[in-house]
């Protein structure tokens, strides 16, 4: 199974890191991003990987080169403009082996356990919502409970990783975001299937926030050697 990094964004939200360095070099813990992704991959026995780059992909590919790109075969698949989600990776399959392949965004950290996906194309991995905010309950305007970053039973997101059949890339636009366009087809038909993980570790990392809570998370025991 060959993957597909979608890492070409420019992380506006991240400003002023990324002013200096693309998303996928910020450091988690003295790791960059793309590091733990690469690692990630590996583990489930993934080597051969695209990465669809664009905003300063040189350090990107230089980063890796130095670093041997640890024991993995990557390839760099560069937008000379911004083709959104569903153009990078359209881009980027060409590169890609096999009559499926995965696609990862390039801001997440996760334990989901990808090998579930492989029985089933066009997937995508879900997660339970949680949400970022305290939630209270309320009872004739008195709140009697309050509560932290609490999940919403059976709210199922994006978790931002798929399984794709190769013959979805004809279908792929050349350029926009693959969840308003292609996605929406097949869900109307049918042909899009949701792989639910439960109690996963899971974090897209999308502001300063999502850094320092995502850290500090990896340093709790449970999670020490995490890939």
């Amino acid at each position: 199974m060959d993957a597909i990094i979608l890492a070409g964004g420019k992380g506006t939200r991240l400003k002023p890191l990324t002013d200096y360095v693309p998303k996928p070099l910020i450091p988690i813990n003295n790791k960059p991003l793309i590091e733990w992704q690469i690692r990630y991959l590996k583990k489930f026995g993934i080597e051969n990987i695209v990465i669809s780059t664009g905003y300063k992909s040189k350090q990107i590919e230089n980063y890796l080169e130095r670093k041997a790109n640890f024991g993995s075969k990557i390839r760099f698949s560069v937008e000379k403009k911004p083709l959104g989600t569903g153009g990078a990776i359209k881009k980027a399959a060409k590169m890609a082996h096999g009559n499926s392949f995965l696609v990862l965004n390039g801001d997440i950290v996760t334990n989901i356990d990808i090998g579930q996906m492989y029985k089933r194309k066009n997937s995508i991995a879900l997660i339970e919502l949680k949400t970022k905010y305290g939630t209270v309950t309320i009872h004739d305007d008195k709140i009697t409970e309050f509560r932290e970053k609490k999940s919403v039973p059976n709210v199922w997101m994006n978790a931002g990783i798929y399984h794709l059949d190769r013959n979805i890339v004809e279908k792929l636009p050349t350029s926009g975001a693959i969840e308003k366009t292609t996605f929406l087809k097949y869900a109307r038909e049918r042909n899009l299937h949701g792989i639910k993980f439960k109690d996963s570790f899971w974090f897209s990392i999308d502001s300063h926030k999502d850094l320092e809570d995502c850290s500090e998370t990896l340093q709790l025991k449970k999670y020490r050697g995490f890939v």
